[in-house]
């Protein structure tokens, strides 16, 4: 098989990058977590691709590069029992898959690879993390949002990208990547500084809280900011915070007597247009994946389907741009079927029991509230096969590491 000269250079590069990220995670596991994470979210696979191209390519390997961080923190800080691990359901999907048929055009090596792909953001599950490895992830979470719109700015300023898209004449903040990515990394972070204002409340905590709220609101992203506007007030409900609450009364007020003014917010514009359906293209692609998922109802048709189901070279696909299910019920079912879709809800759901079993109840009342947002999340986008899936689920992570040792996560 010749692999072109395009090709070769991206193979070269991956290689190389995956030996750095080796290497300085052998010596320094902590720099290493906040490289891999603010790697991810400031998208190289869309700067960087748009100038050497191999977008799917950078994405495969910016998740192979989460295995081999994996490994890197086991060998550093030792391995540990995580019998309920939600990445068994992608291994029985998988072999399910194989014995039941993958769906046609799907290959052995393509579902290995999304085998790899899928399962491997919850592979952190199996590592310990030392104190200093989870306070510097947490922090490259809350604060790589903001990198991503430094980033975003300086790429603009060198005409190698744009820090926003106007979407029928609203602004859309996207940073170095998506607008809808950047939500996703910033929902992230409102999650971590939730946890981490539960744990040591400082005011540089809340700004963050606050910082990200207003890059997801500056994103135009509709389901992100409602669940991060969710969590956040249930929390401040929770700890009865009275002047929080207060002060976001006061913000409400003040969006409501220059609401009209706001019609360049994109949240804002659809709602005084009343355009607020189908957006995504949604509508147009569910019918494939509900009638793959019809077509075979128990097992599916094995990992990796979703990925061809509707082709990235058809014309649906190429009029939209993405051929990604957008909604991960829906995604799974195709993949799984019933049985492995229930099989991944309730590793999930043990998942989280286990892991807040040991932390302090606000703690794990908050992290309850994070995955019910998540699951919800879930219904309209890509949490777990998107970039976004891996920030998340390395922070999750390192949060139930530190409660099964016995020690609180740190501020």
């Amino acid at each position: 098989m010749r692999i072109s000269y395009e090709n070769g250079m991206i193979l070269v590069l991956v290689v190389l990058s995956a030996l750095c990220l080796l290497g300085l995670a052998l010596v320094a596991p902590r720099a290493a977590c906040v490289a891999w994470i603010l790697a991810l979210e400031t998208s190289p696979e869309d700067w960087l691709a748009g100038l050497i191209g191999g977008h799917e390519t950078m994405i495969g390997a910016m998740k192979a590069f989460g295995l081999v961080l994996v490994v890197a923190l086991g060998v550093q800080a030792g391995w540990r029992r995580d019998r309920v691990n939600p990445g068994f359901a992608f291994g029985f999907m998988f072999l399910a898959g194989l014995v039941h048929g993958l769906y046609p055009g799907l290959t052995l090596l393509g579902s290995l690879r999304s085998l790899a792909g899928s399962a491997g953001p919850f592979m952190f599950g199996f590592v310990r993390m030392p104190e200093r490895v989870v306070r510097a992830v947490r922090l490259a979470v809350v604060f790589g949002p903001l990198v991503c719109v430094g980033f975003g700015a300086l790429l603009a300023a060198a005409g190698l990208g744009h820090l926003y898209v106007l979407e029928q004449g609203a602004l859309r903040l996207g940073g170095s990547g998506e607008p809808a990515f950047l939500a996703g990394f910033a929902l992230i972070g409102v999650y971590a500084g939730v946890m981490a204002c539960l744990s040591a409340p400082s005011r540089a905590q809340v700004a963050m809280v606050g910082v990200n709220l207003l890059i997801i609101l500056l994103t135009g992203a509709r389901v992100p900011l409602v669940l991060a506007l969710g969590i956040t007030l249930s929390i401040l409900i929770m700890q009865r915070r009275v002047l929080a609450l207060a002060a976001v009364g006061a913000a409400a007020a003040l969006v409501a007597m220059f609401w009209n003014a706001l019609g360049f917010l994109r949240v804002v514009d659809l709602v005084q247009l009343g355009e607020a359906a189908n957006l995504s293209n949604r509508e147009l692609v569910w019918p494939y994946f509900q009638a793959a998922f019809s077509a075979s109802p128990v097992f599916g048709w094995g990992v990796g389907a979703g990925k061809v189901i509707i082709p990235v070279a058809s014309p649906l696909g190429t009029m939209i741009g993405t051929n990604a299910a957008h909604d991960e019920y829906l995604r799974i079912g195709a993949e799984g079927g019933a049985v492995g879709l229930a099989l991944l809800m309730g590793l999930m759901a043990l998942w989280v029991r286990h892991g807040t079993a040991a932390l302090p109840r606000p703690q794990a009342w908050a992290m309850g509230l994070i995955f019910a947002a998540f699951a919800v999340h879930s219904a309209t986008d890509n949490t777990m096969i998107a970039t976004t899936g891996s920030v998340f689920f390395i922070w999750v992570s390192s949060i139930f590491a530190t409660a099964s040792e016995g020690t609180k996560p740190p501020a």
